[in-house]
């Protein structure tokens, strides 16, 4: 892909959010400040966003809309855990936002979900390329 973008969302704890492996972390639904990783990028007369939901039902946890320029992704998740004496519950939902590029085809987005990743695929309709035209200079007499 070309033009990869990583967006990503300063939590409540800004450059803490890359540490793998932190215990604290298994708390947070979707990481930190409940929220998700995006990237996005131009390919093949594409714009193509991908965001990590590793875990979900794409039919029941995740949605996705396009309006006025802007696509919408939420993700919810439920998770329930039950051992002998112990039960866990994770759950929480987020909504990651993008705007998307200008000549944006909307109305032909399509999106799949596979290992955790959803890519979105919207794309660019063909704009006529500008007209050049020459200007006559006129010579004053």
């Amino acid at each position: 892909m070309t033009d990869l973008a990583h967006r990503s969302s300063p939590g409540w704890a800004p450059g803490i959010s890359g540490w793998p492996g932190q215990p604290w972390m298994s708390f947070l639904p979707f990481g930190p400040a409940h929220t998700f990783r995006v990237e996005d990028c131009s390919k093949d007369g594409r714009y193509i966003v991908r965001a990590e939901l590793p875990g979900l039902d794409p039919d029941r946890d995740i949605q996705v809309r396009a309006e006025a320029g802007i696509m919408t992704i939420q993700a919810e998740r439920r998770e329930d855990e039950q051992e002998a004496h112990r039960s866990e519950f994770r759950y929480g939902s987020s909504i990651r936002t993008v705007t998307l590029p200008a000549g944006a085809d909307t109305d032909k987005i399509t999106a799949s979900y596979d290992k955790g990743i959803l890519e979105v695929r919207v794309p660019m309709a063909k704009q006529a390329k500008p007209e050049v035209r020459r200007i006559a200079i006129q010579h004053a007499h």
